[in-house]
């Protein structure tokens, strides 16, 4: 399947894996640790991995989140983890099904974890991950690929709270927004912000969901009062106010500019061209995506 043909039949392969050259975890905050990945497209060097995952330690135990972008990229946060506690892994976080944040969770099968996701999140792997499975394999080797994992605990509309011993975090499921699956999640303790691909930071977001919804849904993240946050993409740790005006700004341009060309008459594929063109410069792979996101909105839009 070309990329084109992908795209246009509503599939998202920002999440179909790259290699994490020289890759390194950092401490954001006090037992918190992320890996902030590169702004790559898929290629077997980085195993998958390009979103950032990471871990919070716990008194008691340890919880992933996100687990990788295949199994071995899974591994390899498995054994980060090792290196810096033999807590037990309880918990391990899948915040959508997209395949960079999702494909790793089968490395931690032997630690018998809840695998958390939101109640929408089985019936979309169940649509897509064997499409995603294979894809990887075809990528990265069926070796490397890893399996589809099936989240063991819902988060349901009103939210849940996992207690790592002395340790809160808050879980949200989330209308449709990046996708139809989105989970974040807020510590407690340092009130660190995980929205994961609800955030893009310098790379082009990519939209899989609903436009509108994403728009709404970054408003009650906003009203959360989080100052920092860790995005799906960017750097590890980011200050919210800015990274939100900028993902928010390519949004609405976006939302404006298919709307208008719904009203003008303007096809689908010129409005792919044409459309959120004065983003180009401010987004890392905007090429390879926006294209994308248009055609997307404008198959929301125009029925409304």
């Amino acid at each position: 399947m070309s990329r084109r043909a992908a795209l246009i039949g509503g599939f998202c392969l920002c999440c179909l894996p790259s290699s994490t050259a020289a890759a390194t975890m950092t401490e954001v905050g006090p037992g918190i640790f992320i890996r902030a990945a590169p702004h790559e497209e898929a290629a077997a060097a980085n195993h998958g991995g390009i979103a950032n995952i990471g871990f919070v330690v716990g008194r008691d135990s340890v919880l992933v989140t996100d687990s990788g972008g295949s199994l071995t990229d899974g591994e390899w946060l498995r054994a980060e983890i090792r290196k810096r506690t033999d807590k037990p892994i309880r918990h391990v976080l899948i915040t959508h099904v997209h395949p960079d944040h999702s494909f790793g969770a089968a490395a931690f099968a032997a630690d018998r974890p809840a695998f958390v996701g939101h109640h929408a999140l089985r019936s979309a792997l169940e649509a897509r991950g064997e499409f995603y499975q294979k894809r990887l394999a075809e990528v990265l080797g069926a070796e490397s690929a890893g399996s589809v994992v099936y989240p063991t605990q819902e988060v349901m509309k009103d939210g849940a709270e996992i207690d790592l011993g002395g340790r809160v975090v808050r879980l949200s499921a989330h209308a449709t927004a990046h996708t139809d699956c989105d989970l974040s999640m807020l510590d407690v303790e340092t009130g660190l912000l995980f929205p994961a691909d609800l955030l893009f930071v310098n790379r082009v977001p990519s939209l899989d969901g609903s436009l509108p919804g994403w728009l709404a849904e970054l408003d009650k993240l906003k009203a959360l009062g989080a100052s920092r946050a860790v995005p799906g993409h960017g750097p590890p740790i980011v200050d919210m106010a800015p990274a939100m005006a900028d993902l928010t700004r390519y949004l609405s341009t976006l939302s404006d500019g298919t709307r208008k060309a719904i009203a003008s008459g303007v096809s689908i594929e010129d409005a792919a061209r044409s459309v959120a063109q004065s983003e180009r410069d401010r987004w890392v792979l905007f090429d390879d995506y926006n294209e994308r996101n248009v055609i997307q909105a404008y198959k929301e839009l125009e029925w409304e």
